[in-house]
């Protein structure tokens, strides 16, 4: 797959290192594009890409990209998304996929009507430990799932901090870490909640700094998750079920486990990654794309709607509207 780079930010910059360690017989860095030239050509050059555009168009207009991968702001994913599509390219777009899920819908039923492929770039679903982990669990070697608790928060400071704030970019914590929880959480559940319920902390930009979600899930399962840009929290996880459970140190960068059926010893599953977790994505894009498909059959389109519209609907529940919402 030959890959072009819309936006030059910091993940960004782990996507491309990411295409460049990979072989070049399977996927390669065609052209960047910003809204900087000087920023496209740095980036350009830092990787070794043949190309760099001045504008996002330009880079959808260039021939020799196949698939775009868009890692701009939260609140232009929807138009940037929608730009790829119409110029005929498959897409990766940066999580939170929309804003809100009827944009999703929209972009999912535009890239079918064009034969094209497109999916968010949750990349935790496609991490070797989760997707042993889901394997265990459909096994029953857990027994039945009852409880699922996930933890992410962090600092962020000076420019980082207005950035990830920022109403007018759909910035606040739920979006941008606390879809992780959710999302995880989906993975297991694998569908809708019946009810939940949450206390949030509103800042002074007017976004969520901190949340925490009870959630119901048909067959009695209930999950906690909690989120934070404000505060440091081990990103781990414990699922626990009717005959064991399964903890994992540090769910989003996933690369063991450690299992503990209730009536025998625990052990440990390991699945270092090739890289740093980002290639198996990839992976899946040019998987998806070689078998003609649209969406993935492993991140499908119904799993991103549902954990944007649980997203859309928590923030409701807050009465937080951003500035752009159209």
């Amino acid at each position: 797959m030959k890959w072009g780079i819309l936006a030059t930010g910091t993940i960004a910059n782990k996507f491309a290192s990411t295409v460049a360690s990979m072989p070049q017989e399977e996927e390669s860095l065609a052209a960047v594009g910003s809204r900087q030239l000087e920023k496209a050509q740095a980036f350009a050059e830092l990787y070794h890409i043949p190309k760099a555009y001045s504008s996002y168009r330009e880079l959808c207009g260039d021939p020799e990209v196949e698939a775009v991968y868009i890692s701009t702001p939260n609140n232009m994913h929807y138009e940037n998304a929608r730009l790829c599509l119409e110029a005929g390219k498959h897409v990766l777009c940066e999580k939170p996929f929309t804003i809100t899920a009827r944009e999703a819908r929209d972009l999912y039923a535009l890239a079918r009507e064009k034969g094209l492929f497109i999916m968010e770039a949750f990349w935790i679903r496609f991490l070797p430990v989760l997707r042993k982990m889901q394997e265990i669990i459909r096994s029953g070697e857990i027994g039945d799932v009852k409880y699922i608790r996930c933890d992410y928060g962090f600092i962020a400071a000076g420019a980082r901090k207005d950035r990830k704030f920022n109403s007018g970019l759909g910035g606040g914590a739920l979006l941008d870490v606390g879809i992780y929880n959710l999302g995880f959480i989906h993975m297991i559940t694998g569908c809708a909640p019946l009810h939940f319920h949450s206390n949030v902390s509103i800042n002074e930009y007017g976004t969520d700094d901190f949340s925490s979600v009870f959630l119901e899930y048909p067959g009695g399962i209930s999950a906690t998750a909690t989120t934070s840009i404000g505060m440091t929290m081990p990103r781990e996880a414990v699922v626990f079920g009717s005959k064991g459970s399964i903890a994992l140190p540090d769910y989003q960068m996933a690369q063991s486990m450690v299992v503990r059926p209730y009536d025998k010893d625990s052990y440990t599953v390991e699945i270092p990654f090739q890289i740093n977790g980002f290639e198996y994505q990839i992976r899946e894009v040019s998987r998806c794309v070689a078998a003609h498909m649209s969406t993935s059959d492993v991140l499908r389109a119904e799993d991103s709607l549902a954990v944007l519209q649980l997203m859309e609907d928590i923030r409701a529940s807050w009465d937080m509207k951003f500035d752009f919402e159209r």
